[in-house]
């Protein structure tokens, strides 16, 4: 048994007005990860149907700048799911509202972990990839999760290292 990505699909759009932008009239990135954070978590937990919390951000990858003025569109789905993780896709389209000119803005992948009331992880239903770009996004998410996995041992080998050490 599974659940389509279709599913789990959600589309957020903000109008960029001046407050979130920064001196050079561009959305700032943090508030481009805020929206990415939210939108993945409502597709996450449309997925499992349960709470979830993020377990890592991939990367956010800013390809084009997003201007005061245009529209951004976020949409997320899961991509792939482990035992109680869920891999999210977000691809953030900018839109020039007087011209129509649209095109990719970032790219991210986030993993979110489904919970109990108790915040032990519970499992999740597969995934079930559709179209050609939903089948390539599944097929290429265990190398993204090894990527992962190395990119966190060496996290927690960095704070092992920079862990304050007790005065002896």
């Amino acid at each position: 048994m599974g659940k389509t990505m279709k599913e789990s699909r959600t589309i957020q759009t903000n109008h960029v007005l001046p407050p979130d932008t920064n001196h050079h009239g561009t959305l700032f990135g943090g508030q481009l990860m805020a929206y990415i954070d939210n939108v993945a978590s409502i597709a996450a937990t449309k997925h499992s149907r349960s709470l979830v919390v993020t377990a890592s951000t991939d990367s956010v990858d800013f390809l084009k700048p997003i201007r005061v003025g245009d529209a951004v569109t976020l949409e997320a789905f899961v991509s792939y799911t482990g035992k109680s993780s869920m891999e999210v896709f977000v691809r953030v389209t900018t839109e020039n509202l007087l011209s129509g000119d649209q095109s990719v803005a970032a790219i991210s992948f986030l993993t979110f972990v489904a919970i109990d009331n108790e915040g032990k992880p519970i499992p999740v239903q597969d995934v079930i990839p559709e179209t050609e770009e939903e089948k390539w996004l599944n097929e290429t998410a265990e190398n993204r999760a090894g990527h992962r996995k190395a990119r966190k041992l060496h996290s927690e080998e960095l704070a092992a290292f920079f862990t304050p050490k007790p005065h002896q």
